[in-house]
C-alpha cells in the first residue's frame, strides 16, 4: 500500500485527496505556493512544502520543483487532482522513472486519450460512435472542404484543448475562415498545439459523462452517468446524476460503451468519458478525461463509493473488491459550483477576503469547499471556492434540498454565483429537466435583459 503521498494541487480538491488519505491511514504531503500559505489543506495537511511563488507556472506546473520536493519527502506517490498536471504525460513518466507511484493512468493512457484527435481515431476504429468530423487537417482551405461533406453548423476545436479555448461554433461559410484562424492562435497559447480538428455540431445536445475506474488487472467499475449540459462558455456550472431524460435502457447503452472504450485502450485507474447526446437515442464519444473530475461527488453519493479512496487503493495495485461491473445506485444528487466571480459584471473573478461565512447544511446536504472566515481568495488561480452537493431520493427531493441549501449559505467580501445559481433553481425550463448545452448561456441573457 502507498504511505507518503504528494499532493500536487490546491483548493478542495488538495482538501478532498487530504481526507481520503487520513482516512486509509496514509501520511498526506501538500506541496504548496506562496499565496496559498494560509489555505485550509495546508493547515490540516501532515506535512507541507512550499514549491514556489504564487503563478502556476512558478509552482503548481513546475515540474523540476515538484520532483525536488517528492525527494526531499520521502514520498512514494504523486495525487495530481485535477488541472495543472494532471493529465501531463511528461509529468508521469517522470514519476514513473523516479520510482514514484502517479495516482492516475499511465503516460500511455494520457497519450492515447489526452489528444482529441486520437481518442476520437481509435474509438472510431473499433466500431464505436463518434460525431461525423475530420482530424488534423493541415489549413482551413481543406478543413472547409471536408466541411462540404456534412455541413453547417460544425464547430471547431483544439486537439489539446479542454475548458472551452480554441473552440469555436461555425454556422456558414462566411466565418469560417476567421474562427479557424482564431482556434489556433488560442490552442497555441494555451496548450503549445496549434493542431486543430472539425466536426458535425449538433443542435441543443446534452453533455453526458460515464464515470470509470479500472484496477491494475483490468476489472473495472462502470458507474451511472452524470449530465453536465448546465455550462457557461464551456465550463459546468451544475451537474447532475441520473439524467433526468436518460431511461435506464439508454444508461446501458452509455456504459457498455463505456466499458468497451476502456477495454479497447487498455485504460487503468479512474476516468471519465464524455458524450453529446442528440436527446433521442444516439450517444457520440466526445472525448475522455484522464483524471478524478470536479463533479465525481454526485456518483459518490448515489453510489455510496469513495472515488477518490478507490483511485489511491487502486494505483496501490489493490483489485477492485465490488461484486459488480455496472455500478447500482439511488436516489438523486445535484452538484452547484460555487464560483468567486461577479455575474453582474460579466461573470469577472472576484478575488478577496471573506468577511462572513455560513455554510449549509442538514439532511441531504454535502460541501467540499477549502474556505473559512478570514480566508483570502488569492487571484492567480481557478475562481471555485465551493460545491454544494445535493441528495433526495427523488429529483424533486434534491432540488428542493439545494434550493434549501442555496438560502442559507452566506459569504460576504467578495461576490460570488449564489444568487445566479438561486435563480437557475427556480427556472421551469431546469425544473422541468429539458434544459441543453448552450440554454444556460441564454439563461443569463435573459437575466441581464431583464436587469435593463
Amino acid at each position: 500500500m502507498i504511505k507518503r503521498v504528494f499532493i500536487a494541487n490546491r483548493g478542495e480538491i488538495a482538501l478532498r485527496i487530504l481526507r481520503a488519505c487520513r482516512e486509509l491511514r496514509v501520511t498526506s504531503i501538500i506541496g504548496y505556493s506562496e499565496a496559498d500559505i494560509d489555505s485550509l489543506p495546508v493547515k490540516l495537511s501532515d506535512e507541507k512544502i512550499c514549491i514556489g511563488p504564487s503563478k502556476p507556472i512558478d509552482s503548481y506546473l513546475n515540474i523540476p520543483s515538484i520532483v525536488s520536493a517528492l525527494e526531499v519527502k520521502d514520498c512514494d506517490a504523486v495525487h495530481p487532482g485535477y488541472g495543472f498536471l494532471s493529465e501531463n504525460p511528461f509529468f508521469v513518466e517522470i514519476c514513473y522513472k523516479s520510482g514514484i507511484t502517479f495516482i492516475g493512468p499511465s503516460p500511455e493512457n494520457l497519450k492515447l486519450m489526452g489528444d482529441k484527435s486520437m481518442a476520437r481515431r481509435v474509438v472510431q476504429e473499433h466500431g464505436l460512435p463518434i460525431i461525423p468530423g475530420y482530424d488534423n487537417v493541415s489549413d482551413h482551405k481543406k478543413a472547409l472542404k471536408y466541411a462540404g461533406k456534412f455541413g453547417f453548423p460544425l464547430i471547431i476545436k483544439a486537439s489539446a484543448g479542454g475548458g472551452g479555448r480554441g473552440m469555436r461554433i461555425v454556422r456558414d461559410e462566411k466565418e469560417f475562415e476567421n474562427f479557424w484562424h482564431a482556434c489556433q492562435h488560442e490552442a497555441k497559447i494555451a496548450f503549445d498545439n496549434p493542431s486543430l480538428y472539425i466536426e458535425k455540431y449538433i443542435e441543443r445536445p446534452r453533455h453526458i459523462e460515464v464515470q470509470v475506474i479500472v484496477d491494475k488487472k483490468g476489472k473495472a467499475l462502470i458507474f451511472p452517468e452524470r449530465d453536465c449540459s448546465l455550462q457557461r462558455r464551456h465550463q459546468k456550472l451544475i451537474e447532475e446524476s441520473p439524467s433526468p431524460i436518460i431511461d435506464s435502457s439508454l444508461r446501458r447503452k452509455f456504459q457498455k460503451i463505456s466499458a468497451r472504450i476502456c477495454k479497447v485502450t487498455n485504460y487503468r485507474n479512474v476516468g471519465t468519458i464524455e458524450y453529446l447526446f442528440d436527446g433521442i437515442s444516439h450517444p457520440y464519444f466526445l472525448e475522455m478525461n484522464t483524471r478524478i473530475q470536479v463533479e465525481h461527488p454526485v456518483t459518490e453519493v448515489i453510489t455510496g463509493i469513495d472515488i477518490v479512496k478507490e483511485q489511491i487503493e487502486t494505483a496501490s495495485g489493490e483489485t477492485l473488491k465490488y461484486p459488480f461491473y455496472f455500478v447500482p445506485f439511488c436516489g438523486h444528487s445535484i452538484e452547484c459550483r460555487i464560483n468567486a466571480e461577479d455575474p453582474q459584471k460579466n461573470f469577472m473573478p472576484s478575488p478577496g477576503k471573506i468577511k462572513k461565512l455560513i455554510l449549509p447544511g442538514g439532511p441531504g446536504i454535502r460541501v467540499d469547499t477549502h474556505i473559512y472566515e478570514g480566508y483570502t481568495v488569492p487571484p492567480y488561480y481557478d475562481s471555485l471556492i465551493a460545491k454544494i452537493i445535493s441528495f433526495g431520493s427523488t429529483r424533486e427531493e434534491a432540488i428542493a434540498r439545494m434550493q434549501r441549501a442555496l438560502k442559507e449559505i452566506v459569504i460576504e467580501g467578495i461576490s460570488t454565483t449564489i444568487d445566479f445559481h438561486r435563480n437557475v433553481f427556480e427556472h421551469p425550463i431546469f425544473l422541468s429537466g429539458r434544459y441543453y448545452v448552450g440554454w444556460l448561456e441564454k439563461f443569463g441573457e435573459e437575466e441581464e435583459n431583464g436587469k435593463r
